[in-house]
């Protein structure tokens, strides 16, 4: 009865505090392999006997990797092993060769986008996980200019950095901070911005002008214009015809109605004769 070969080749490829438990894969025709991967921290070899404890992910698992970040909890060594099923075939233990402490995991700097919001610099770094912090320095693009330092905690969120001046350029550099280790990434490449000078106030204070000088001659003529139309409105034109004018001044025509009426009674009186004397 052939036996089942145990795993080959195991090693740890650990970056950014992501550990990965990797083996050569057993090749066997027509069958599916399952692994199974236990782990063995400082207080389980100490304190419990030597005991094993079955992985989080990965008990059973038919990749030939596996992903023990959640295993391994604690900056001490750990021992790793892993064996082989197939069927009704079970392989011997294989173990890593030299027992994985997290504190080895390569840190690189993170990445990074630097953006303007008008005359703000902010930038968004990328989610590496609760146990990384960032420091972060931005500096004027200029000699002898000032690094300034901020801590930064969150993740995957635009974060304000500080105000730019107008027609200045502003660089910024990144490394990551892990406190369970005590160790910090490289710092990454800087990356510049530069802020337009003061061509947006100037349009501004352009069209204000040009805004202005439209309500001073707008606004007069509005006005007018509703002069005219309240006057003719309230107090319309009538048109009067001809025989209704008044074309003389109103003394004329009273002096002239009194020599009409002088002139009447003159006649009345004179036609009554007569009769006075056939009376």
């Amino acid at each position: 009865v052939a036996v089942l070969p145990a795993p080959q080749n195991l090693s740890v490829q650990s970056t950014n505090m992501k550990h990965l438990l990797m083996w050569s894969p057993l090749i066997v025709p027509e069958e599916i392999t399952y692994y199974f991967v236990e782990y063995q921290g400082e207080y389980e070899s100490l304190y419990m006997s030597h005991i094993w404890i079955p992985s989080s992910w990965c008990s059973p698992t038919e990749g030939p990797e596996c992903d023990i970040t959640d295993d391994v909890t604690a900056t001490v060594p750990y021992n790793l092993r892993v064996r082989a099923t197939v069927g009704a075939q079970t392989s011997a233990w294989s173990t890593l060769q030299h027992p994985f402490n997290r504190n080895s995991t390569i840190l690189t700097p993170p990445v990074m986008e630097v953006t303007k919001d008008g005359f703000h610099l902010i930038i968004k770094l990328e989610d590496l996980g609760p146990q990384f912090e960032f420091l972060v320095a931005y500096w004027r693009r200029e000699p002898g200019a000032k690094e300034h330092v901020k801590v930064v905690k969150s993740r995957g969120i635009p974060v304000h950095l500080g105000t730019m001046e107008p027609g200045a350029a502003y660089c910024v550099k990144v490394r990551t901070f892990v406190k369970a280790i005590g160790r910090h990434s490289p710092f990454s490449q800087a990356e510049c911005v530069k802020v337009q000078g003061e061509t947006l106030p100037l349009a501004l204070a352009l069209f204000a002008f040009v805004g202005f000088m439209l309500i001073l001659v707008v606004v007069p003529v509005s006005v007018w214009k509703m002069g005219r139309l309240l006057r003719y409105s309230c107090c319309p034109v009538v048109v009067l015809p001809d025989t209704l004018k008044i074309t003389n001044s109103p003394q004329k025509l009273i002096s002239c109605r009194r020599e009409e009426v002088e002139a009447c009674a003159t006649a009345v009186l004179s036609s009554e004769e007569p009769f006075k004397a056939w009376i």
